[in-house]
């Protein structure tokens, strides 16, 4: 991992996702990971908003691991596909798969991330979301079937991935691209520098122009 921008030491990525590792080792963040265990509710309770849902979700891992390792911080993240009022987790079979994408294809969805920051010596856990929206391209059946086939899908909030080579499903995103990934990185440097943690402006990063200017305004602020 490379040098950390954080002086304080000790933080703990709860969370699986590659892509999430991927985009913190890009910012510059010294991070363990620990995956969170317990499995995920598929839908929100009651009333509970798509947005209360995802922060909730994201609350839910960081707390997770931070049982174990009360003496770290510990960073979670939930990132959930909304379609027609409709929450998309990720899909539980092939088949579920291939429904969501025949539902997204040709139309403009929301993805929204919650981040998530417990643990040290925070008072209480800092939160916060933010949405995107995204409009799929009409990609063909076949096209979705090897998309499908090739399991990408499986462990992905609304059965695809953003960036896919394979599929290329979208041909418009408003708002945060990082976000639609899975970790919008102003919003995780933000909360983690409000609550307590030292950072250092890092020399380089491979994030987009809008959010590096977030984030080192963020950094110059402090």
């Amino acid at each position: 991992m490379p040098k950390s921008p954080f002086s304080n030491a000790g933080l703990i990525l709860a969370s699986g996702s590659p892509r999430r590792r991927r985009l913190l080792t890009d910012l510059g963040v010294s991070f363990d990971v620990v995956a969170p265990v317990r499995d995920e509710e598929p839908s929100p309770r009651g009333d509970e908003t798509a947005d209360d849902f995802a922060k909730r979700l994201a609350l839910t891992k960081a707390l997770e691991v931070v049982a174990d390792h009360p003496e770290r911080t510990v960073l979670g993240a939930d990132t959930i596909v909304v379609l027609d009022d409709d929450v998309l987790g990720k899909p539980k079979s092939v088949t579920e798969a291939t429904e969501y994408l025949k539902r997204l294809r040709g139309r403009t969805h929301k993805v929204i991330t919650a981040v998530a920051v417990v643990g040290r010596t925070l008072e209480a856990p800092a939160q916060a979301s933010t949405a995107s929206k995204v409009r799929f391209r009409s990609y063909s059946d076949r096209e979705m079937e090897e998309y499908v086939a090739s399991g990408d899908p499986m462990d992905k909030a609304g059965a695809y991935a953003i960036q896919s080579e394979l599929l290329r499903p979208a041909i418009n995103v408003e708002g945060c691209m990082l976000n639609v990934i899975g970790l919008p990185l102003c919003l995780a440097v933000e909360l983690l520098a409000v609550h307590g943690l030292t950072v250092n402006r890092p020399s380089g990063f491979s994030v987009p122009e809008a959010c590096r200017r977030r984030i080192e305004g963020c950094l110059l602020a402090r």
